[in-house]
């Protein structure tokens, strides 16, 4: 799981480089140049029936790796499918939100530092979901425009962009250049280390802190 994996965290709209389940660096540039080398195949869920505690880490009540079915080991399954769940309704979080959360892994390593740690970036749903306007693209419009121009963005640098106008962080996705050959044999290889399919795999000891507090 995370807790004992290297990963990026977001917390706060800060780029922050965790190991172990501590912070090693925090990283002052509102931007981060990586290349994504695996990403989970669907988007996750998580849902937690207790207040928001920001000094306490613990696993949901309700989760689903798949976005379709809870997890056989969820303690306390709100429904037998996520889409008719009661807690996928909107207005069943806070103010319009949907009290079970959107959640996708994604395994990266840094530009410059293509041979080092495969790093795990969990993305909450304002990153995933939403329409680009102009180079400012969400997670899935990303792949929607890295499709059409024939390739996946382990062929690419992508730029991280916090989204300054954003109340809670939200990134943005921009492809900055195309990797050289001996990068792209790099970037396949890594996507396929176990550190890699590691960091995709959901586990629900993959959080910061409890998120009932979020919006979408």
């Amino acid at each position: 799981g995370a807790a004992g994996g290297k990963r990026i965290s977001i917390k706060g709209g800060v780029f922050r480089l965790m190991s172990s389940g501590k912070e090693v660096a925090a990283i002052d540039e509102r931007y981060l140049d990586v290349v994504i080398v695996n990403a989970a195949p669907k988007v996750s869920r998580t849902f937690y029936m207790a207040q928001y505690d920001s000094d306490k880490v613990s696993a949901p009540d309700c989760w689903s790796a798949d976005g379709v079915t809870p997890a056989a080991d969820a303690t306390n399954k709100q429904s037998d499918k996520c889409d008719t769940c009661p807690q996928n309704i909107q207005g069943s979080g806070n103010g319009n939100s949907r009290a079970c959360r959107y959640s996708q892994r994604l395994a990266v390593v840094l530009e410059n530092d293509m041979q080092g740690d495969v790093l795990q970036l969990s993305l909450p749903a304002q990153s995933i979901f939403g329409k680009e306007e102009g180079k400012n693209r969400p997670l899935q419009a990303y792949a929607r425009y890295m499709a059409a121009m024939g390739a996946g963005p382990d062929a690419v640098v992508t730029r991280l962009r916090f989204d300054t106008k954003a109340p809670v962080p939200k990134l943005f996705f921009e492809a900055k250049r195309w990797l050289t050959d001996d990068e792209y044999a790099v970037s396949v290889e890594k996507g396929q280390t176990r550190e890699a399919i590691n960091a995709i795999t959901m586990t629900v000891a993959q959080t910061d802190s409890k998120p009932v507090a979020q919006t979408e």
